[in-house]
């Protein structure tokens, strides 16, 4: 079989899975047409605006498409063909269930955040733990994704010193944070997108039209063995090297944002459900990109690190001009991360402080601190703040799908759907942290048993405990029943779907 054809049977696998498996997820779930969504009832013109479809969906993979699905291919691809499979099957299973269900729990509620979707299901103690740990992951991220494209865009203006273009992202980063979202994100990100078109569509087009061999070392062998140069085992590394493009907890923090935007529960497959598998077709494309511009993993590491190769590959296939624009293309991915990945810090400590964000001076008084937190971060050596973000991100798409799934068990629905997912993020992320260097450096077997067990806890847990977990403790009696009227209603509707007895007056 050649490795066309195993491209666009990949291709297609995507594709069809959101057609498919997006519209069970949308059915398992509940949608409910009717329902006023939060900017319905809350515009303020700030961060709850409505916006068109179109422009949300932009939003939505902007947001979520930093280096993750570009620079985590290339390393991936190191492995061999069996990161395409990761992300094809990561991607529809996994990934964009977690960033539907995510997105739409958080519309459920209001727009709430992160930490709120995890302290709702999770308890009280998860919530005041994850509000910490997100606002932290949150700045970690906007650093990382300073650094990235400063390099990236000193390799082809190097005139420019470094400290240029990480001044100029970090002022585009308070804009984007600081005003209104659709005064700034709105307005500039359509622009970013037809440079991210290009780069994915220019760069596809060229490989194959300039007559490379495409996934030349691509059979059903080498799909289930690795090829790393160095002997490196795909378990548990891969699944954590390519986080987004596959799954990523990060991108649950980010919903949100488009949650508070959505003016009917419909939209939601294409903006969480859909811009999740783009960003698979993307991961895609640069793991073809690395297994076909390059003869083998050898040669792919010989290269360089992931920006020289992305400059290498894009200047060769589309020449001077064509390959500036495509590295401006994978530019735009970080830094269109990075700014809402700040916006998502300040709208979080608004929400743990309960500050009003309407005038631009509190939103000023948030914005400051994290800006210097960030500022320092970016001191510190790239490689290292990467490996820390791709455990902390997996980990963080592990607990929400857990939290995921206590909101479907609790209300009858096909929990399997992210519960599964679940169980295997757990064990991945257990035994990464057990058996890498950063962490408790153990033999991977030991690594692995470790993680079985914590997955085993985490189900038996799950399963005796998630029907009992209340949603918030202010708002439900002693049988976890909501008292608060709205959200009582709201549960009465969900059992009806479900088939269950509906709360007692």
């Amino acid at each position: 079989m050649s490795g066309y054809l195993y491209f666009f049977i990949c291709l297609a696998f995507l594709i069809a899975g959101y057609a498919v498996y997006g519209v069970i997820a949308e059915k398992v779930f509940g949608v409910d047409r009717s329902r006023p969504t939060p900017v319905m009832t809350r515009e303020d013109g700030v961060d709850y605006v409505k916006m068109p479809l179109w422009k949300m969906i932009v939003i939505q993979l902007l947001n979520i498409a930093g280096l993750g699905p570009v620079f985590g291919p290339i390393i991936g691809a190191l492995y061999g063909p069996s990161a395409l499979l990761w992300v094809v099957f990561g991607c529809v299973l996994g990934g964009a269930v977690h960033d539907y269900m995510s997105g739409m729990i958080s519309l459920r509620y209001g727009g709430a955040g992160y930490h709120e979707v995890l302290g709702r299901n999770l308890g009280h103690g998860v919530r005041t733990f994850m509000e910490f740990f997100t606002v932290i992951f949150l700045i970690l991220v906007g650093a990382v994704f300073v650094a990235g494209p400063a390099n990236l865009l000193l390799s082809i203006f190097p005139a420019i010193p470094y400290w240029v273009w990480a001044v100029l992202i970090f002022a585009y980063y308070i804009c984007a944070t600081v005003f209104p979202i659709d005064k700034v994100i709105g307005k500039i990100y359509p622009f970013f997108a037809v440079l991210l078109i290009f780069m994915a569509i220019g760069l596809t087009i060229a490989l194959f039209a300039e007559g490379y061999d495409v996934l030349p070392n691509v059979n059903l062998d080498t799909l289930f063995t690795s090829q790393h140069p160095k002997g490196g085992s795909i378990w548990p590394a891969l699944f954590v090297i390519i986080a987004c493009g596959a799954i990523s907890g990060f991108h649950a923090t980010q919903s949100p944002m488009m949650a508070k935007c959505m003016t009917n529960e419909s939209q939601g497959r294409k903006v969480f459900y859909g811009s999740m598998i783009m960003e698979g077709i993307i991961a895609l494309i640069w793991v073809t990109l690395g297994l076909s511009f390059y003869k083998s993993p050898a040669e792919l590491e010989a290269a360089g690190p992931a920006p020289v190769v992305v400059k290498n590959i894009s200047f060769a296939l589309l020449g001077t001009f064509g390959g500036i624009l495509a590295v401006l293309g994978v530019v735009v991915l970080p830094v269109s991360t990075g700014d809402t990945a700040f916006r998502g810090a300040r709208v979080t400590l608004a929400e743990i402080l309960k500050l009003d964000q309407t005038s631009i001076k509190s939103r000023l008084m948030l914005s400051v601190p994290l800006f210097i937190i960030g500022a320092v971060l970016c001191l510190v050596d790239f490689s290292v703040i990467w490996r820390y973000f791709g455990w902390a991100n997996q980990t963080l798409s592990c607990v929400c799908l857990w939290a995921i799934s206590v909101y479907l068990y609790r209300r009858g629905r096909f929990h399997w759907m992210t519960t599964l997912p679940a169980m295997f993020m757990t064990v991945m992320v257990v035994t990464f942290i057990c058996q890498a260097k950063i962490g408790l450096n153990l033999p991977i077997d030991i690594a692995t048993w470790i993680g079985v067990a914590a997955m085993a806890v985490s189900f038996v847990c799950f399963m005796v405990f998630g029907k009992k977990m209340p949603e918030s403790e202010k708002d439900v009696d002693n049988n976890g029943w909501n008292t608060n009227p709205a959200k009582k209603q709201a549960d009465a509707a969900d059992l009806v779907k479900s088939g269950k007895p509906q709360q007692a007056e």
